[in-house]
């Protein structure tokens, strides 16, 4: 009976120790951390709009807020993968806008608008390149590296590419125009742009290779380099990558503004996208999973027909177990 006794004793004491430990399991999952306080937040500020603007929730207003920061959320995306592997590309913007500006300078030239945009994709992973391989190879800080490698980019351009601001989308271009004025099922097209985008990146980085790479070169470059993954190629990659995808959205910018305009590069966007990202937040542990988050400064302006000077985004967070965490 003592024995019967005592285990009975054992078997609660265990029970109740799970139960604590189950209920400190929930709790944990329910902490607070930076992405879900601005997600918060933004509900928050939505709600409180929603009640106080009038047409503030409506269909249209809605979609206009989603367009105008499309391509804020799709360049966060693109610096993220940069932030993921311990770097950062405030080159970003002066790429976009030489590598698109020389594309429709070309075709204003008489050269056909294809393979006026491949030889500018073509700039554009170069100047990636030359970006990865001093940070990889010199072991320049990425800040200080592409800081000074923006203005580098857009002065070369400006001397030896490119000699006015304004460049206008080529006429009679159905995809083009469709890009940037269409929509589908009264979504517009840019809406479905930064949904594709998103899920691409999210491929990349969770399901190949490279993506897991730079998630081990972002959680520990020593033993990611210890383990002999090829760090300083990934890390070129990265920035070549970033390029790339910096590239396609001023396609994106062409065609919603029917042209670009070379002194986009002296606006803050570059800013406003580390912003994003950084308040969105970009970690290497844990699942992969996206979160909302964004910036916002005035939804007013939105409703009253000027330009906001709010932008709204979804940034993705990308967290991910590494297998060198263990030898580290």
């Amino acid at each position: 009976m003592t024995k019967l006794a005592g285990n009975s004793e054992a078997n609660a004491h265990r029970t109740g120790e799970g139960t604590r430990s189950d209920w400190r399991s929930r709790l944990s999952h329910l902490q607070l951390t930076q992405e879900r306080i601005v997600f918060l937040l933004t509900i928050l500020m939505f709600a409180v709009f929603s009640t106080l603007l009038k047409d503030f929730l409506t269909s249209g207003n809605v979609i206009t807020l989603l367009r105008n920061v499309s391509v804020l959320g799709m360049l966060g995306l693109a610096m993220s993968v940069v932030v993921i592997g311990r770097g950062i590309d405030l080159s970003m913007v002066a790429t976009l806008v030489v590598g698109m500006a020389w594309a429709l300078k070309m075709t204003q030239d008489g050269r056909a608008f294809g393979s006026s945009l491949v030889l500018g994709a073509g700039f554009v992973i170069v100047a990636g390149l030359i970006v990865g391989i001093i940070v990889a190879y010199a072991e320049i800080p990425a800040v200080f590296t592409t800081l000074a490698m923006g203005p580098v980019i857009f002065g070369f351009g400006n001397a030896f590419l490119f000699f006015q601001e304004t460049f206008l989308a080529p006429s009679g271009v159905e995809w083009l125009q469709f890009l940037g004025y269409g929509s589908v099922l009264g979504i517009p097209v840019s809406i479905f742009a930064f949904a594709v985008c998103t899920l691409i990146v999210w491929v990349i980085l969770r399901m190949t290779q490279f993506g897991r790479t730079i998630y081990a070169l972002g959680d520990n470059p020593l033993t990611a380099r210890l383990t002999g993954l090829p760090v300083r190629p990934i890390i070129v990659g990265t920035y070549a990558f970033t390029s790339a995808i910096a590239y396609l959205i001023g396609l994106m910018i062409v065609a919603s503004n029917s042209g670009v305009n070379t002194r986009l590069f002296y606006t803050t966007l570059v800013y406003d996208v580390v912003l994003v990202v950084v308040l969105g937040g970009i970690g290497n542990r844990h699942a992969v999973r996206g979160d909302a988050a964004g910036r916002h400064d005035d939804y007013g302006p939105v409703l009253h027909g000027s330009k906001p000077d709010q932008e709204l985004c979804v940034a993705c967070r990308f967290d991910c177990r590494n297998d060198c965490q263990s030898e580290g």
